[in-house]
C-alpha cells in the first residue's frame, strides 16, 4: 500500500531509538549492581545480582538536596512567567519603540556563557549579602529562562487576533485587564512550554549552584550528586542511583506536558 511506510524506515528509527536510550538503560543496570561486580570485565549487560543499596543511600542522603532543586526549580518556574509574559505582551500587542532592538538583544543574551554570568553574579551579590541563598540562585536561574520565554510568549501572543483586544478595549478593560483576563487564559500553551524549560533548566543547573551556593545550608541534587561522588567515588552504583532518581520529575513533566509544549513551541510559526 502506498500509504505504509517502508519496514526499513522502522527499522531504521527502532535502533536509533535504542542507540540513544542505551545511556540511560545502562544507568539504571549500574544503580542495581552490587559494589562487589562494579569492576567486573566483562561488565553484566543485565543486574543479575540486582541490589536496592544505591536507592536506599539516596533515600538516607540525597532527598534533602532534591527537596531544594523542587524549591528553586517552582521559583524559577514563578518569577520567569511573571517577568516574561507581560514583556512579551508589551512587545506582542502593544508594539513599543525599539522592539526589535529588544528581541535582538533577548537571542544575544541566549549566547552569553554561563560561567560569564555566573562570575558577575557572584560580585554581585557578594555586595548585596544574597550568595548563598535560595532568593539568589532563584534569581540567576531566571536569566536564563527570561529571554527564552519572551521570545516564546511574543511567538504566541502574536498570533492572537487583534479583535479580541479591540473586543476587551470597547468593553472598558484597560491594558492589564485584557492581559489578565484575555490574553494569559489563550496562552495555556506557551505558558506550559515556558514554565517546562524555566523548570528544567533550573532543576539541571551546575554553574550558578557550585558558584552562587556551594556554602549554603539548602543545595541543589547536582551538588549532592557532586558531592557524593567526590565522598563516594567507588560506589557507582549510590551515584548512578541518585542520577535516575534526579531524573523523574523532569521526565515525568515532559511526558504529561508534551503535546502542550509541541503547540507552545510551534506557535507563531504558521500564520493564515
Amino acid at each position: 500500500m502506498n500509504g505504509r511506510r517502508p519496514w526499513w524506515k522502522t527499522v531504521v528509527g527502532v535502533v536509533l531509538t535504542l542507540v540513544m536510550l542505551f545511556p540511560v538503560y545502562w544507568m539504571i543496570n549500574v544503580s542495581l549492581t552490587p559494589t562487589t561486580e562494579m569492576r567486573k570485565s566483562p561488565p553484566n549487560l543485565f543486574p543479575i545480582h540486582a541490589t536496592f543499596e544505591g536507592y536506599q543511600a539516596v533515600i538516607s542522603q540525597q532527598l534533602p538536596y532534591l527537596g531544594t532543586s523542587l524549591l528553586i526549580g517552582l521559583g524559577t518556574v514563578i518569577l520567569t512567567v511573571a517577568l516574561a509574559a507581560p514583556a512579551a505582551y508589551s512587545l506582542a500587542k502593544l508594539r513599543p519603540r525599539g522592539r526589535g532592538a529588544l528581541n535582538f538583544v533577548l537571542l544575544i543574551a541566549q549566547m552569553i556563557p554561563g560561567i560569564i554570568m555566573a562570575m558577575g553574579f557572584y560580585a554581585i551579590y557578594l555586595n548585596l549579602g544574597i550568595l548563598n541563598t535560595l532568593w539568589g540562585l532563584i534569581i540567576a536561574d531566571s536569566t536564563i529562562a527570561v529571554p527564552f520565554g519572551v521570545l516564546i510568549f511574543s511567538a504566541f501572543m502574536a498570533g492572537i487576533p487583534d479583535e479580541l483586544m479591540s473586543a476587551a478595549k470597547i468593553d472598558g478593560a484597560g491594558t492589564w485587564r485584557t492581559f489578565r483576563s484575555i490574553v494569559l487564559p489563550v496562552s495555556r500553551n506557551s505558558i506550559v512550554t515556558v514554565s517546562l524549560f524555566a523548570f528544567l533548566w533550573a532543576w539541571s543547573d551546575f554553574i550558578f549552584s557550585s558558584t552562587l551556593n556551594s556554602g549554603g545550608a539548602l543545595q541543589t541534587i547536582t551538588l549532592g550528586i557532586y558531592k557524593y561522588i567526590g565522598n563516594n567515588n567507588q560506589e557507582w552504583n549510590a551515584i548512578m542511583a541518585t542520577a535516575v532518581v534526579a531524573s523523574i520529575p523532569a521526565a515525568v513533566l515532559l511526558v504529561i506536558a508534551q503535546k502542550y509544549v509541541a503547540a507552545g513551541v510551534t506557535a507563531g510559526a504558521v500564520k493564515d
